[in-house]
């Protein structure tokens, strides 16, 4: 990874739209998928940001449209941020004040563990390494800011 760039406020960088490109590879099957769309960080009543991400997942060759929810709510310290699924239950937590932060969620007999960074202003990246009895995955996301 390269050098880790402060964020101090967590939900005033994300704010905004990102372009997103993801990789999916299955480490026991071999296979390679692709994601390519846009994030949107958009303030919510509950002072924090919905997000709602969207565009096409490509997986054995076959595209269709993909999108995903999900709920960024001010953390316990000041910048750092709590998010949750769309359905209220907790993700993960977000503290980005030095740039790289790590989150662990246990979902069933799974381990997914997140190791976020951001590089510069408009650039920031997450990867989730995904480890089970059924699993055995990484998922790596690049995010860019889009032009406004």
């Amino acid at each position: 990874m390269s050098e880790a760039w402060a964020v101090p406020d967590v939900l005033a960088h994300l704010a905004g739209r990102w372009h997103v490109e993801r990789t999916v590879r299955d480490l026991a099957g071999d296979a390679v998928g692709t994601f390519s769309g846009t994030t949107d960080f958009t303030s919510d009543d509950a002072g924090g940001l919905l997000h709602h991400e969207a565009g096409t997942f490509v997986w054995h060759g076959s595209a269709r449209p993909a999108e995903r929810n999900l709920q960024f709510l001010p953390g316990d310290a000041p910048g750092t941020a709590v998010v949750r699924f769309s359905d209220g239950r907790f993700f993960h937590d977000l503290d980005l004040r030095t740039g790289h932060h790590t989150a662990d969620h246990p979902c069933a007999a799974d381990l997914y563990r997140g190791e976020f960074e951001v590089t510069g202003p408009d650039h920031w990246r997450m990867e989730w390494r995904v480890r089970g009895p059924a699993k055995d995955l990484v998922l790596t996301t690049a995010y860019t800011r889009a032009a406004s």
